[in-house]
């Protein structure tokens, strides 16, 4: 079994994230979902981002690299949008990752000043249409990523919802979500 180190996005530790973590427990794996946020929920994308400016997306991605420094090096790193950057970081440059799954979000694989470890394998997962993963370019960053890699796949979704895997969303997407977690679990096994 897997051991999982899972960051959130960018509206908290929902309902849903608890969610997903769950389905992977009950799968055998070990999952750990650090808040980055201490304690706080935001309704909606715009009031999550408010926060984040705040602070700052860099320090929202050294959070989540210093929650994972309490680990072991031989985990999967897991991301949810906002929380992408750090298990991407994590995962490209710390040595002993077991693999990556990106879920709405990915970067170009410069970013992190480093090649992405040609035989780490890596699962992406968004809708088609979502903006935020089109416009945004993640789509053309999952897929070079996909390019130079061994053992990467890029899934995507029919749709335009950008959380569709939170359950405690509006832009839930059941069906979706089932075959994500599908995919999920025969990446860990």
């Amino acid at each position: 079994m897997a051991e999982i180190f899972l960051l959130h996005h960018v509206l908290g530790r929902t309902k849903g994230i608890e969610a997903i973590a769950d389905q992977l427990r009950d799968a055998g794996h070990t999952v750990h979902v650090p808040d980055l946020f201490d304690g706080r929920i935001f309704s909606s994308l715009e009031e999550g981002l408010g926060f984040v400016k705040e602070i700052g997306f860099e320090e929202v991605k050294a959070r989540g690299v210093r929650a994972a420094s309490e680990l072991p090096r031989d985990v999967v790193y897991a991301g949810f949008s906002l929380g992408v950057p750090a298990a991407q970081q994590l995962a490209q440059t710390r040595e002993g990752a077991r693999g990556a799954l990106f879920f709405h979000a990915c970067l170009p694989t410069s970013e992190f000043e480093s090649q992405w470890p040609i035989d780490l394998p890596v699962q992406i997962h968004a809708m088609s249409a979502d903006p935020f993963f089109v416009e945004d370019r993640d789509i053309n960053a999952a897929r070079e990523l996909v390019a130079s890699a061994n053992h990467a796949e890029l899934f995507l979704y029919e749709g335009k919802e950008h959380l569709f895997t939170d359950i405690s969303l509006p832009s839930y997407d059941a069906d979706a979500t089932k075959l994500v977690i599908k995919r999920v679990l025969d990446f860990l096994s």
